[in-house]
């Protein structure tokens, strides 16, 4: 009966602090108060307030019993009252061009995991066209979402080749692209991994090597290209002419079907890896032996490389590392808006697998002797 009687008392007093909810005229209900959850958990406001904002202050057996009041009632802790109050929303946004290449799904994923771990949520921005007004447009609207601070994915070179320029106010974090000075830059070390590329096939004793490059409006195509046409240019070697993709396999196939003919073809480096898988598809339709006749780099390390026939030799991007190096750097800036912007560049690695091999000897030209 006294177990029966103090369960009856607390539903009482429970459903006396649900009725209070009540508007006078009884038609509509008001949306549950921090006062409310207080009076179900038997704590003061403050203490509320403390849990609602997630401060350490609180016991443990308090912030349960806050917890359940705040599920009991109905409560949901106001983000943008929140905001006003302490300046932060716990949101950042991110404009990316597209989803569909293999860095920015890995790069975003990285960005989102390491937000979710800052207690912060993300809110994706697309834009349908690589120019700088559509940035600003996109960058304008998450603005007016209560954001705090902007990552911009932007593997695309700006097609009015200007730097980026956005109205103050959000910190922002640009990933590979060609930013300037004025913003925190975060990106994978182009030239370094087309540059270890090209030394390798050249250290096989490969007297050219041709490249399949990427768009001519990404950024990262073309600082590939630049980088594998100044190691052939240190080596002594005049570059050939570049043969463009779209990073698809099927633009790889056609670039491999053009470049065939060329007496000297031994070595191909492609900018990513669908392009490579392309190119060898080509040259096994032609009965060319890969790497005896041919050896092949690619670019990116794509889970399938290694499972290629056979395996890709190819340049590995960390790109998790870069989406967690980017947001690092948002939360940092968050943190302190006035320190100077910086740029990162995450290094790469050469995975050497089965598709490169040494210089086959050509009719009428003696063996090549590997460099080093």
């Amino acid at each position: 009966m006294i177990a029966q009687s103090c369960k009856t008392c607390s539903e009482r007093r429970a459903g006396k602090a649900m009725g209070s909810l009540d508007q006078t005229d009884g038609s509509r209900r008001r949306p549950p108060s921090m006062q409310d959850v207080a009076r179900h958990a038997g704590v003061s406001a403050q203490t509320v307030s403390r849990v609602a904002n997630g401060m350490s202050n609180v016991e443990e057996l308090t912030r349960e019993r806050v917890l359940t009041s705040m599920r009991a009632v109905g409560y949901r802790p106001n983000g943008a009252a929140r905001a006003l109050k302490y300046g932060r929303f716990h949101t950042v946004g991110v404009i990316m061009f597209t989803l569909e290449t293999l860095g920015n799904v890995r790069t975003l994923d990285a960005i989102a995991t390491e937000a979710a771990a800052a207690d912060y949520s993300v809110t994706l921005m697309p834009v349908p066209d690589p120019t700088l007004g559509a940035v600003s447009g996109a960058y304008r609207r998450l603005s007016e979402q209560s954001v705090d601070g902007v990552i911009i994915i932007f593997e695309a070179s700006l097609l009015d080749r200007v730097e980026i320029t956005l109205p103050p106010g959000l910190p922002v974090v640009v990933i590979d692209s060609n930013a300037g000075s004025g913003y925190a830059v975060v990106d994978t070390d182009q030239a370094q991994g087309a540059r270890m590329a090209t030394e390798h096939l050249l250290s096989l004793g490969h007297r050219q090597v041709w490249h399949i490059a990427g768009p001519t409006t990404s950024f990262s195509a073309g600082h590939r290209a630049e980088s594998w046409r100044a190691t052939l240019q240190r080596a002594g070697i005049t570059p050939p002419p570049i043969v463009h993709g779209d990073w698809s396999t099927e633009s790889g196939h056609r670039a491999m079907l053009k470049l065939v003919g060329e007496r000297d073809l031994t070595a191909v480096f492609a900018a990513n890896d669908q392009m490579a898988l392309g190119a060898m598809k080509a040259l096994h339709e032609l009965g060319r032996l890969i790497p005896t006749d041919v050896s092949v780099v690619g670019f990116d390390d794509m889970d399938e490389s290694r499972a290629f026939w056979p395996p890709l030799t190819t340049v590995r991007q960390n790109f998790r590392e870069v989406g967690r190096v980017a947001m690092a750097r948002l939360l940092a800036q968050i943190e302190a808006p006035d320190a100077a912007p910086q740029t990162t560049l995450i290094p790469t690695e050469l995975m050497v697998r089965a598709s490169t091999g040494p210089a086959p000897t050509l009719p009428g030209r003696p063996t090549a002797t590997p460099a080093g």
